[in-house]
């Protein structure tokens, strides 16, 4: 059967034309170069309509999404409020110091602890002031003894006025000295002059108190103040009495105070001078030291605000977004104070241009 096959094929060629068989040998390459010059000539757009050579304009910023809220930028006349920083401080501030030189027995408050007035707090070692008092006392009694017996020998004529006279003035010596002796054992018992809070713990027992040294310091948190110190030109703007406004950091509240006092010194570096302001109706929490500002109304000016929402922070730079053509673009700026639910801004913007309310997410 191959065999015959075989010649069969063979019989068939040799009927083809040369011709024919030619053809069909140049057929099959030149249809597949033609196939594979239309795909390359497809692939690199020569079918497809071409765009224009030039440059596309880059669109920055976010599209603003239908139903944004808008801010137009204008100027507007503000009543200003400037910030004094200062530091709170009690009105009524004592330092108990030792009187004489002792060494200290016991200290019975610590710093923070509340004191009331005549309480005990450090007492020395008085062993040395008692014997001092109880001789003293003995001196005191042997003199009022001589006095009796010169007495009544002057009554009875048997001595002189001038003996009279001196052992007078040896008992009025010795009682002189009993009682300074018994005041200097009060003084080896320090006690609260008031109701307070202790500030500073200065002393330890064993340690040795010398006169004028501070072992404690109390304040009272009744009388609290802030001490601020404002610049010359604001002076006529808080007269003595005047009401204003201070804000604390702790307890983070406001307060209303009242200008009590105004020191007559002006610092000659920073053209400032000292203004004390009493706290009302402060809490006990209220420390020494708490960092405050004193705010006070100065003259109107002209300045630009947006609403507070519409500024947001990335690291310390703060940025809006200002719409232009339908896109936000954020934009650096820097703000002043607050206005209400509105913050003043002093540089980055100019007038008629329109910010974003509610600054759109950025990727």
């Amino acid at each position: 059967m191959t065999e015959e096959t075989n010649n069969k094929q063979d019989g068939n060629e040799a009927q083809t034309p040369p011709k024919r068989r030619a053809w069909g040998r140049i057929a099959k390459p030149v249809l597949g170069g033609a196939v594979l010059l239309v795909v390359i000539l497809w692939s690199v757009g020569v079918f497809r309509t071409r765009i224009p050579g030039g440059r596309l304009e880059y669109q920055g910023g976010l599209a603003v999404p239908p139903g944004a809220r808008l801010f137009t930028i204008k100027p507007e006349l503000i009543a200003a409020r400037v910030d004094v920083v200062g530091t709170v401080a009690s009105d009524v501030k004592v330092n108990l110091s030792a009187r004489i030189p002792a060494s200290v027995k016991e200290v019975f408050v610590s710093a923070g602890s509340p004191v009331k007035k005549g309480q005990e707090l450090v007492t020395l070692d008085d062993r040395e002031i008692k014997e001092q008092v109880a001789a003293a006392e003995a001196q005191f009694k042997q003199a009022e003894t001589e006095l009796n017996r010169a007495r009544r020998l002057f009554d009875s004529q048997a001595t002189t006025e001038q003996a009279l006279t001196a052992a007078q003035s040896m008992f009025a010596t010795a009682r002189a000295q009993w009682d300074r002796s018994k005041v200097m054992l009060t003084y080896t018992r320090i006690v609260s002059p008031m109701d307070g809070i202790v500030t500073d713990r200065r002393i330890e027992p064993g340690d040795l108190a010398n006169p004028g040294q501070v072992l404690l310091t109390i304040y009272d948190p009744a009388n609290m103040q802030i001490e601020v110190p404002v610049p010359v030109r604001l002076l006529a703007k808080l007269p003595v009495g005047q009401s204003v406004e201070v804000t604390l950091d702790r307890p983070a509240t406001n307060f209303q105070g009242r200008v009590r006092q105004i020191v007559s010194e002006i610092d000659p570096l920073s053209r400032t001078q000292l203004v004390k302001v009493r706290i009302e109706g402060a809490s006990a929490d209220l420390m020494p030291g708490t960092f405050g500002r004193l705010w006070v109304a100065d003259d109107a000016h002209t300045a630009f605000v947006v609403p507070a929402t519409a500024v947001y922070t990335v690291g310390q730079i703060e940025l809006l977004q200002v719409v232009k053509d339908g896109r936000a673009v954020r934009r650096a700026v820097r703000t002043g104070q607050m206005h209400g639910a509105n913050v003043e801004v002093l540089s980055g913007l100019d007038a008629g241009e329109v910010v974003l309310v509610n600054p759109l997410q950025e990727n």
